[in-house]
């Protein structure tokens, strides 16, 4: 797992590498069990305060994403379905809200928009 940090992007840093980290988990990069970097050693190799990566990894935990074993590392959490449903859930909704806002802009009409989103459907053969 590779975590990419952008200082422009004006997302604060726990929360890029904190979304980077499940959206691995969510595709399956990483899998139950598997062992996250130590907090120290993430910080070095992002070259980031130590505080910024608890803070991330805190968020993570309290999440359901990791569970930390004090002395021993953190580690990703077994799957709970539910909670898996709805971030993705939560991740479609963005990004329908950035097609309709980018649709808004482009002044397509309601039926233009669910036009485009039937074509990808089709194109993509989604039942």
């Amino acid at each position: 797992m590779r975590i990419v940090i952008t200082n422009s992007s004006g997302i604060p840093i726990y929360e890029q590498i904190k979304e980077q980290i499940k959206e691995a988990i969510l595709s399956d990069e990483l899998s139950e069990g598997d062992t996250l970097p130590s907090i120290r050693q993430l910080a070095k190799d992002l070259k980031i305060s130590v505080i910024t990566t608890t803070r991330a990894y805190s968020e993570l935990e309290a999440e359901g994403f990791v569970v930390n074993i004090q002395g021993k590392g953190c580690f990703v959490s077994p799957k709970n379905n539910e909670l898996v449903r709805e971030q993705l859930l939560s991740k479609i909704e963005d990004n329908f809200l950035a097609a309709i806002s980018t649709g808004k802009i482009a002044k397509l009409s309601r039926k233009e928009l669910l036009n485009i989103f039937e074509f990808i459907m089709e194109e993509n053969q989604y039942e």
